[in-house]
């Protein structure tokens, strides 16, 4: 998964950036705060040792004693802190110690005292060339003190220069910087590992959707990848089950459609074939003069038959194609229905009463229905045909009935009805609830409900069929009105 170790390094890149800006940040604030620190514990030191040394005459402010033991004692207890002392008069003259040769008070600092201003600093190591004496690089506090007179008058006494060496204060600085550099480095360490971890994490689960992906490319839908619902990669995986199942269920589809193609080349074969055969038959019959004269007729009559038969089977084809691909055009107009049913009744009851089934139309004597005369009579001629195939000795009720800006007909039969599975799949194409019945001589070749159902949904109405197994078999179809139609 590069596309996760690229995003990985890339984050890592920028978390290191965040620690070395924050590791210089700090490196600063840490370098300031001990310097300030330092000088800080420089001034209590200045402020002990004019508390300890100095004494101010009080009848004579500008008479300065300084207790030189006190100083001696002081100088060698700082010394062991790596911290040394000056003390000027107010002359800008270094009274102590005595023993070695020291500069006078920059004027500028000299000046900022003498306004009683504490001055900060840090001198690079210096070497003064007539005494030879080299002044190591120190970072130095220096202090004035005042006498406040009766007079309310304060005048400078001594100035207290206390300093450090800057390479003690380095020293601490650098290990501070160490320290802080290894924590850096461990917290770096940890963090890689962890990114590692969880880009790992991250790659396996990816790894899992690329080898499912793969088993979906060479035909395999039936996959899913574990999803807990946590993040946008289980997102993802939930969206990649529901294609591997939508795939699936078109394939399974396509393999039921492909059945009942084959089923239906089969039957369809087999029923061209038998009234080919007759007509053949009987057209060597009669170029042979094979057929007697008085049943000539009767034969041209059944090769018309058989013909038509013929017909019938291709136009159902044709037209299932055209309404599935909306190249029909209906011719939508109000009309009786009731009428055009008693007129269908009278069609279809010959083949009724084949099966000794009787057919009855009830509702009002007028009611009207928005549709295609032609589309409609095909739409109630089916399903009544289709009524009167699976019912022997029963009734056939077609029930027309106004609703509100609807037509409501129901086509109800005591026939040997379907079970929930063929309810089901009875609007599909070659579908036949009874696939043992395929040599009748109505020709049952599975699309009359297909063709039902698509010129129902044409009209935009609505068509329900409710079923018991040897109870009989109800179909409701709505017709929406003009006005509703219009909406």
């Amino acid at each position: 998964m590069k596309l996760v170790y690229q995003q990985l390094l890339a984050l890592l890149s920028m978390v290191a950036i965040v620690l070395v800006l924050l590791g210089l940040s700090f490196s600063r604030m840490t370098k300031q705060y001990v310097y300030q620190n330092t000088w800080t514990s420089l001034e209590k030191y200045a402020n002990s040792l004019v508390e300890q040394s100095v004494r101010v005459s009080s009848s004579n402010p500008q008479h300065v004693n300084f207790d030189s033991e006190s100083l001696l004692n002081s100088e060698v207890l700082l010394r062991n802190q790596s911290v040394n002392f000056t003390i000027y008069n107010r002359d800008n003259t270094a009274i102590f110690p005595d023993n070695v040769y020291i500069s006078k008070i920059k004027t500028t600092d000299w000046q900022n005292l003498r306004q009683g201003k504490v001055v900060k600093k840090v001198t690079d190591q210096q070497a003064h060339v007539n005494s030879g004496h080299v002044e190591p690089a120190m970072t130095d506090v220096l202090k004035p003190y005042f006498y406040t007179d009766q007079k309310n008058q304060k005048h400078l006494v001594a100035v207290v220069k206390v300093g450090a060496y800057v390479s003690n204060i380095n020293s601490n600085i650098a290990e501070i910087n160490a320290n802080l550099t290894k924590a850096l480095l461990v917290a770096s360490f940890a963090a890689m590992l962890l990114a590692f971890f969880i880009a790992r994490y991250l790659t396996l689960r990816i790894d899992r959707l690329r080898r499912a992906t793969n088993q979906i490319a060479k035909g395999n839908y039936d996959v899913q990848v574990p999803s807990k619902n946590r993040d946008e990669v289980d997102d993802l995986a939930n969206d990649f089950n529901n294609m591997a199942r939508s795939l699936q269920e078109s394939k399974e589809e396509i393999q039921r459609q492909e059945q009942r193609r084959k089923e239906f080349m089969a039957d369809a074969a087999h029923e061209m074939r038998t009234p080919l055969t007759t007509i053949n038959g009987l057209l060597e019959g009669l170029a042979y003069d094979a057929i007697p004269e008085e049943s000539k007729a009767q034969s041209i009559d059944l090769m018309r038959n058989e013909t038509n038969r013929l017909i019938r089977l291709v136009n159902e084809n044709l037209d299932y194609e055209k309404i599935r691909n909306n190249q029909i055009s209906l011719n939508k107009q109000q009309f009786n229905a009731i009428d055009t049913l008693n007129r269908l009744a009278k069609q279809l009851a010959q083949k009724a009463a084949a099966k000794n089934d009787t057919i009855s139309i009830q509702g009002g004597a007028d009611i009207e229905v928005f549709a295609d005369y032609d589309r409609f009579v095909q739409i109630m001629f089916n399903i009544t045909q289709n009524a009167i195939q699976f019912t022997e000795n029963g009734q056939i009720v077609i029930l027309a009935q106004r609703g509100y800006q609807e037509t409501i007909f129901k086509i109800s039969d005591t026939g040997i009805g379907m079970t929930k599975k063929q309810l089901a799949n009875i609007w599909d194409r070659f579908y036949k609830a009874d696939p043992s019945r395929t040599n009748t001589k109505y020709g049952e070749s599975g699309l009359g409900l297909a063709i039902v159902h698509q010129l129902v949904l044409l009209h935009d109405g609505k068509i329900e069929v409710t079923s018991k197994p040897n109870q009989g078999t109800t179909f409701t179809v709505i017709f929406p009105n003009q006005k509703a139609a219009k909406k």
